[in-house]
């Protein structure tokens, strides 16, 4: 959410600034704005909306300058419109992006009210602007004022401040949200993540907690919060510029549904042999580490989260070890009992998510074996903070839907989920079974693929409904959960996903002709479960939609509803697998709906506030 780009340069830096607030569109926003330095002014451009709103601004009275500061605005603190969008200017001197939440700002304001600041927004953002110009009146450099100001928030931040009275010179600083440094000739940059900036530089700086960093077009440097200079380590990035377009494809998220083969083969690549997951693949000495593994807490959100449910399935039944599972904004907030001997695993596709990160710092203190971190970000706070990582590898996403993402993920907690059997003495053949199995993954997901015409003609029956019931049982019930955010993130169709056993507690009172029911069908021991429930919904009238292996005696005795085969692979890479299809369904439900699949409503990629 919300999106920072800033950059000085010896030419006009606004077409830079534009393109990296489309890089970051993929964040989630509902206003844009930019800010640059013309002739000794200010000059700011803002609009509600889409970044080409903005566009269309600069095209009427366009503005131009060799620094300038931009940003997209996700809204927490003042309704989305034009007064409460960044950049905030204080006296017509200072211009300043905020990413975060002050905590504080009431008192502040209250406080810069009585020093004679009036205030123009509602938002929290603008208190931090007056602060720094009130150090600046004072005699304060810019680096001096920022300092100065930041020392005095409460909750999280990354900024970008221009000064008028220093031409050229932009100064950043990041508490809790992150913020990057791109490194140029001649040109130097800030950032929300390098997506936004790839385009200029492959050469990056990831700022650390407290840090304050100051550009030039020639230099730049970064202290502490105390005010030290510190050096922190320059890093080429292997992100392309290609790697964040669209393509062929005519939305992001079906460019990414059809990545999960390549994005999977990444992530299983030189991490499994023949029949075996490969040493050190979670870091060096990580064996001395996971062979004291006693006990999983798994803490995430989102879709996240619901892949950390299916590896509650497989850590307890195949590894046999103890798996606990919890949304991270509900574990920060209440007493915890850590078991001896427990891994706290965290995973976040951007590595950036304050509930998960929290609990990471939190989970610190409560006497944890160690921490690993499941991330698709390098140098992210997640991976940085973590004693063991596995990178997913799926390249970036765009999308806010989370796809290949969470394919990778499960990806990833099948290779923990073997190599903790490996430890816990697994017999060797089992093992040797699981990994041959995993290895097939990719290639079964691109078969699932060409499953898409048939799916895209079952989207056209969802069109008109309001409501939508999943069902899954086992390790697929989190497949059903995961089916049914989908639906609902992107089609703004109600969805919910249930445990197929659970109907007759309630959720089957809802079941009539007008409640489409989507059900994952695998070939296990709970298939014939499963196929009783089933039964439950048509002898109700609902209309049944099963997504069933093909390995599956599953029919449809009429016309309504329709039962799709999918090929899944084994029990094992499974829940993976059927999520694909889900997926698609979402995808295609949408599109026909007319929504906006790659930025939904009310919803953003990476939630770098609570």
């Amino acid at each position: 959410m919300c999106g920072i780009v800033a950059a000085s340069a010896r030419r006009d830096v606004v077409s830079t600034l534009f393109d990296g607030l489309k890089a970051l569109e993929y964040r989630g926003y509902d206003s844009a704005g930019v800010c640059v330095l013309q002739d000794g002014v200010l000059a700011r451009l803002r609009a509600a909306g889409k970044v080409r709103e903005l566009e269309a601004l600069q095209a009427r009275a366009p503005v131009h300058g060799s620094s300038g500061i931009a940003h997209t605005r996700w809204a927490t603190h003042g309704a989305p419109n034009t007064a409460n969008a960044h950049p905030h200017v204080s006296n017509e001197r200072i211009a300043l992006v905020h990413n975060g939440i002050i905590e504080n700002h009431a008192a502040l304001r209250e406080e810069l009210t009585a020093a004679g600041y009036r205030f123009s927004s509602q938002t929290d953002t603008e208190v931090v602007a007056h602060l720094i110009d009130h150090a600046i009146a004072a005699g304060a450099s810019l680096r001096e004022a920022v300092l100065a100001a930041v020392a005095r928030l409460h909750g999280a931040y990354a900024i970008a401040v221009m000064n008028r009275d220093e031409p050229g010179r932009i100064v950043g600083a990041r508490r809790g949200s992150p913020l990057v440094l791109g490194v140029g000739d001649g040109e130097h940059f800030l950032g929300s993540d390098v997506q936004a900036l790839i385009r200029h530089t492959n050469r990056f700086i990831y700022l650390e907690e407290g840090d304050v960093v100051q550009i030039d077009q020639d230099h730049y440097a970064i202290c502490d919060a105390a005010g030290q200079p510190v050096e922190r380590p320059l890093r080429r990035s292997e992100l392309s510029a290609d790697a964040v377009e669209r393509g062929e494809y005519r939305h992001y998220m079906l460019k990414e549904i059809f990545e999960q083969p390549r994005a999977l083969a990444d992530t299983l690549e030189g991490r499994i042999s023949d029949d075996h997951v490969l040493p050190n693949i979670f870091g060096v000495d990580a064996d001395a580490l996971l062979g004291r593994v006693r006990h999983v807490q798994i803490v995430a959100c989102g879709t996240s989260f619901h892949a950390g449910l299916v590896a509650r399935y497989w850590l307890e039944g195949i590894a046999g070890i103890p798996c606990s599972v919890e949304v991270a904004s509900e574990y920060r907030y209440r007493r915890v009992v850590v078991p001896p001997g427990t891994l706290f695993l965290a995973v976040s596709q951007s590595g950036e998510t304050a509930d998960t990160l929290a609990a990471l710092r939190d989970g610190r203190k409560r006497g944890y074996l160690g921490s690993l971190a499941i991330c698709n970000v390098p140098e992210s706070s997640l991976v940085r903070e973590s004693d063991l990582v596995l990178m997913t590898r799926a390249g970036p996403e765009i999308g806010v839907a989370s796809t290949k993402a969470f394919t990778t993920q499960l990806a990833a907690l099948a290779l923990l989920t073997v190599e903790l059997a490996r430890l816990n003495g697994i017999d060797a053949g089992r093992c040797a079974q699981l990994v041959r199995e995993l290895a097939t993954l990719p290639r079964v997901v691109g078969e699932t693929l060409e499953l898409e015409p048939r799916i895209a003609q079952l989207a056209e029956r969802f069109v008109a409904r309001q409501h939508a019931l999943f069902l899954g049982r086992g390790v697929h019930y989190p497949v059903a959960l995961e089916g049914a955010l989908k639906l609902k993130e992107i089609s703004y169709i109600h969805a919910e996903g249930y445990a197929a056993g659970e109907l007759k507690h309630g959720p089957l009172a809802l079941v009539d002709a007008d409640m489409p029911v989507i059900a994952v069908a695998p070939n296990n021991q709970l298939l014939e479960k499963l196929k009783s429930n089933l039964e439950e919904v048509r002898a109700r009238g609902g209309e049944l939609f099963v997504f069933a292996d093909t390995d599956a005696a599953v029919e449809h005795p009429d016309a309504r509803g329709a039962v799709l085969k999918v090929a899944s692979g084994g029990n094992f890479i499974a829940p993976a697998v059927f999520t694909v299809p889900l997926q698609m369904l979402a995808y295609h439900v949408a599109v026909l709906r007319g929504t906006d699949v790659d930025q939904p409503r009310n919803l953003a990629k990476s939630v770098t506030v609570e």
